[in-house]
């Protein structure tokens, strides 16, 4: 069975988040090395598009919440979880008290840095201090040789869909030559 069936199948097809039936899609939750359904939501297009762009967040559409929060379906616990600590309105804060979530599971939305105060975040900047977000692309600036591994990643190398490392803000994670690789963040260029 397809993943987008198992998501039709396990939401009713439904957007796990708000219950809307129109323009839904599989939603990959970003910033977790997993794949499969347990990193996977049923998202409508509006609900994708505000995840995705924090500046188009309209707080009253997430007022649906208060009822898939409570799902047993990790991606949805995560979004969740993630989307009221972006709204940060009192009944948002009020919402975030009431919901439990597994400490591993809790570990995983924290991932994306939601939930951080702003002085603690890590910014990844490339060599000319433009700041990377996840799914970025970038260009590698200089030839680099991969430890572990004979293989060299090219200068002018694109490097597509980053993931940035939540513990280092020096080091993102890329797909060079179907090979996932560490680069550190001085070498490369955003495009």
């Amino acid at each position: 069975m397809s993943l987008e069936r198992e998501l039709q199948k396990r939401s009713g097809s439904k957007c796990e988040l708000c219950g809307s039936e129109e323009k839904l899609s599989e939603y990959g939750v970003s910033d977790i090395k997993e794949n499969g359904l347990k990193t996977v939501l049923y998202a409508c297009q509006v609900c994708a598009e505000q995840m995705n762009d924090s500046d188009a967040i309209d707080a009253n559409h997430w007022r649906c919440l208060n009822d898939s929060m409570w799902s047993e379906h990790d991606a949805v616990k995560i979004m969740a979880w993630r989307m009221l600590n972006r709204i940060n309105a009192d009944w948002t804060q009020d919402l975030l008290g009431m919901m439990y979530m597994e400490d591993e599971t809790l570990e995983l939305a924290k991932a994306s840095g939601d939930g951080e105060d702003e002085a603690e975040k890590l910014i990844h900047r490339d060599v000319n201090g433009v700041i990377l977000e996840h799914g970025d692309s970038v260009v590698l600036i200089k030839d680099l040789k991969v430890k572990g591994s004979s293989m060299v990643a090219k200068q002018g190398t694109a490097v597509r869909n980053i993931r940035l490392d939540h513990e280092n803000e020096t080091y993102i994670e890329g797909r060079v030559d179907g090979q996932q690789i560490v680069i550190i963040t001085e070498y490369v260029k955003k495009t």
